[in-house]
This record gives C-alpha cells, sequence and structure tokens, in this order.
C-alpha cells in the first residue's frame, strides 16, 4: 500500500488525492485480478492499473481548474514534510519543495512517471522498464530528457535551487 501511495503521491502531487486513487486502484485489481494473467507479476499489471487511475485525474482535475480558470492553467503541486530547525528553513524549504513539485508536475506524463519510480521509488532502470512495458534505454532516454525539461522548467521560473 505505502509504494502505491508514494508513486500516486509522485504523479499527482497531493496527499489526499494520492491517498484516494491508490486505494481506488487497489479496488480495481481486486475486481479485475481475473485479468491478471498467470504468466505476468502483480506489480506491472497493478502499476498500469494505478497511473490510469492517476493520469485520469490529472487529467480531470485539469479539465475543471481550465474552465474554472478561463482556460487558464498552472500547476499545483505540493510536498509535504515535517519540521527541520528555524521556521525561516522550514519555510524555505517548503518552498522549494512546491517549486519543485510544480516543476514536476508541469512535465509530459511519460518523463513524470520516469522521474518519480527512480528518484522516489528508488527503482532501478530494469524495474521501470518492466512496470512500463519498455525497454531500458526507452527508461533512459525518458529519464534524460526528463531531468533535462525539469532543469529548464526550473530555470525558465527563476528556480533552479
Amino acid at each position: 500500500m505505502k509504494t502505491a501511495y508514494r508513486i500516486a503521491l509522485g504523479i499527482v502531487g497531493n496527499h489526499d488525492d494520492a491517498l484516494e486513487l491508490s486505494q481506488e486502484s487497489f479496488y480495481l485489481a481486486y475486481r479485475n485480478i481475473k485479468m491478471l494473467k498467470a504468466d505476468r507479476s502483480f506489480f506491472p499489471w497493478f502499476y498500469q492499473i494505478l497511473r490510469n487511475v492517476c493520469f485520469s485525474h490529472l487529467r480531470k482535475r485539469r479539465r475543471n481548474r481550465e474552465m474554472a480558470m478561463g482556460g487558464e492553467s498552472h500547476g499545483e503541486m505540493i510536498a509535504a514534510e515535517g519540521d527541520w530547525f528555524s521556521p525561516e528553513a522550514v519555510i524555505d524549504r517548503d518552498e522549494k519543495k512546491d517549486a519543485v513539485w510544480k516543476a514536476i508536475g508541469k512535465l509530459r506524463q511519460i518523463h513524470r512517471e520516469v522521474i518519480v519510480l527512480w528518484h522516489f521509488q528508488d527503482m532501478s532502470y530494469d524495474e521501470i522498464a518492466g512496470v512500463l512495458y519498455c525497454s531500458k534505454g526507452t527508461v533512459m532516454s525518458r529519464l534524460h530528457h526528463g531531468r533535462k525539461n525539469l532543469k529548464k522548467i526550473m530555470s525558465k521560473g527563476g528556480l533552479l535551487l
């Protein structure tokens, strides 16, 4: 459950949504377990359900936000962590984390998901390739381009840390 929650949090960037989406994914997996082929591992199959649920949620959220804002869109990623030293340091760290999550939220989905799996789930290239059903080279390429685009997004916003 923790892994599913963390992956969902990395994709959607919101604690409450991540909790709800990971639970919804487990429910969908339970209802559709008969579709899992005997020769396939559970996690890659489950990951596809989880990512589809998360990306569907993001599409709905983006449409709702665009309608509410008259067509304008901006990222809304939130990262949460405990207190650390002085209040000023906490505020500074929180602002930096928010900036990073906002920048990650602006990435294309294929880049966002490999960054989340590599950096936040500590998965290897081979593990990521297994859950995404692509080659190791594709994972490496997406990670490279995702990092490159993340750096551009952060530097445009004056957010380079």
